[in-house]
């Protein structure tokens, strides 16, 4: 009899400690559960806020120049830095042809254009000349090039037109001014390799590249400044060659490389002091890499140029039509790979920045004019 009673009173023991065990077990799940709907509220409460603050960059102005060295400057005070910072919000993409594009626009040159009011006109642009859709997430990170040297007036006015032009293309982009110190001969091309170089030192994620000659203003804004499987020209109709293509060779003015696509060409030629050719070696470039020229409809690709004297210094390169005739053979010793130049001042504008550079002398010739 006492036998049978311990049994049982064991069997009780079993069950209860089942019990216990079981009911613990639930309280830990119910505990886990309650916990996950609370942390999802709080992330759909973060979501609803506003985005993370911006970020300063640590310097608007740098200067690496020597001594008694200056550089031009604006002379309008620098804006707080600030760059684009993440969202807790994922941003859709940026659709390939944006709304709100205008078509043919209206470009004149006749009404004085004060730097202080392109600044008020863009007041979403970043220190710098950076911009990034509020609302979408661009495919590509843009760094607009321009190659410059006194040419204030000039600024200004492209200023003025092309920033409200690249926000209503949605892209997320930056300008940079590479402005030529001294009095020596001009070397355009020689100017856009810095750039290139020297916009990837500030973001590494740029992988598309628009080089710019600052007279150049696009007369429709579904002239997308983006970059594509192959090298893009986009200033293809200008009002100074009647609105036609000059000839098929043609790669001046306003074009497009990827970054892939400009290292594969090794860059442009640095030895083009003065007018004329690098636009010729550049094309050369492309097609001897087996890549070719992509255009807009003509009817798209139209621009304005504000007319100018030609420049003190940039007199036509005498040499220009040998150098042509040779970029096969130093297209892959002169180039991005070899520049040499130094870097005398790095500011930070509200719409720009201007990075001012020696990039040495040319040979004996051409005269000096």
């Amino acid at each position: 009899m006492s036998r049978l009673l311990g049994v049982t009173l064991e069997r009780v023991c079993k069950a209860v400690l089942l019990l216990c065990l079981l009911h613990f077990l639930v309280a830990v799940i119910l505990y886990f559960d309650v916990y996950a709907q609370h942390l999802a509220f709080f992330s759909r409460f973060s979501a609803r806020g506003p985005a993370r603050a911006l970020h300063p960059t640590a310097s608007s102005s740098t200067n690496y120049s020597r001594p008694n060295t200056t550089a031009p400057s604006s002379g309008l005070p620098e804006a707080p830095s600030a760059r684009p910072g993440p969202t807790a919000s994922i941003l859709p993409p940026c659709p390939d042809s944006p709304p709100g594009l205008v078509g043919r626009l209206l470009i004149e040159f006749t009404s004085p254009m004060p730097l202080e009011r392109v600044q008020r006109e863009n007041p979403s642009v970043l220190l710098g000349g950076r911009y990034t859709p509020p609302d979408c997430m661009p495919a590509q990170t843009v760094a607009v090039i321009i190659p410059f040297r006194h040419r204030e007036h000039h600024l200004r006015y492209w200023l003025h037109y092309l920033h409200p032009i690249l926000r209503r293309q949605r892209l997320r982009y930056g300008i940079y001014v590479i402005n030529q110190h001294g009095e020596d001969t001009f070397n355009r091309a020689k100017l856009l390799n810095v750039g290139f170089l020297e916009a990837l030192k500030e973001d590494a994620t740029y992988n598309c590249f628009i080089f710019s000659d600052v007279d150049l203003v696009p007369m429709d804004d579904r002239n997308l400044y983006r970059c594509g499987d192959q090298p893009r020209h986009f200033a293809i109709a200008m009002d100074k060659f009647g609105f036609r293509l000059p000839y098929t060779g043609y790669f001046g003015g306003v074009s497009g490389l990827s970054k892939a696509q400009f290292l594969k060409i090794n860059g442009f030629p640095n030895e083009y002091w003065g007018w004329g050719g690098e636009d010729d070696d550049i094309f050369n470039r492309i097609s001897l890499t087996g890549m070719k020229i992509s255009r807009p409809d003509i009817r798209i690709g139209r621009y304005r140029m504000i007319k100018h004297d030609r420049d003190k210094h940039n007199e036509p390169n005498p040499q220009r039509f040998t150098k042509i005739q040779n970029t096969k053979l130093t297209m892959k010793r002169d180039g991005i790979r070899s520049v040499r130049y130094q870097v005398l001042e790095v500011s930070r504008q509200p719409l720009f920045t201007n990075i001012t550079v020696d990039i040495g002398r040319p040979p004996s010739w051409p005269p000096r004019g």
